[in-house]
C-alpha cells in the first residue's frame, strides 16, 4: 500500500511532505505532487508533514486521484519524450515540471 496525494495539494505544494520522505518517491509536477506507489516505503512520513492534509494511504483515497497517480509515472506526459517509471527518486531526474490531463484540467 502507497500513500496519495489528493487535490488539497493543487496548486499549493507546500513540499514538507519531500523534505520527510526518507526515499526521495515525491515527485513534483507543475501544480501537484505525485507519490510514486513503486518507491513508496508506507512509512507515513510525508502524511504527517502534509500541512494540509492533501496524503492519505491509497485504500482511503480518492479513487480518480489514486488512479491519476499512477498514470503520472506509466504514461507520456506532455513535453516529455517518455514516462516518469520508476528512476528510485526524484532528486535523479529533479522537477518534472508537468502533470497528468487530470490535475491539468482541475
Amino acid at each position: 500500500m502507497a500513500f496519495v496525494i489528493g487535490d488539497a495539494c493543487i496548486d499549493y505544494m507546500d513540499r514538507s511532505c519531500m523534505e520527510e520522505c526518507p526515499v526521495d518517491c515525491i515527485y513534483e509536477g507543475g501544480r501537484k505532487l505525485y507519490i510514486n506507489p513503486n518507491e513508496c516505503i508506507d512509512c507515513g512520513a510525508c502524511e504527517l508533514a502534509c500541512p494540509v492534509e492533501a496524503i492519505t494511504v491509497d485504500r482511503k483515497a480518492d479513487p480518480d486521484f489514486k488512479e491519476d497517480a499512477k498514470r503520472f509515472f506509466l504514461e507520456v506526459l506532455p513535453t516529455r519524450a517518455e514516462p516518469v517509471g520508476n528512476p528510485g527518486g526524484a532528486a535523479k531526474i529533479d522537477v518534472i515540471g508537468v502533470d497528468t490531463p487530470m490535475v491539468t484540467d482541475y
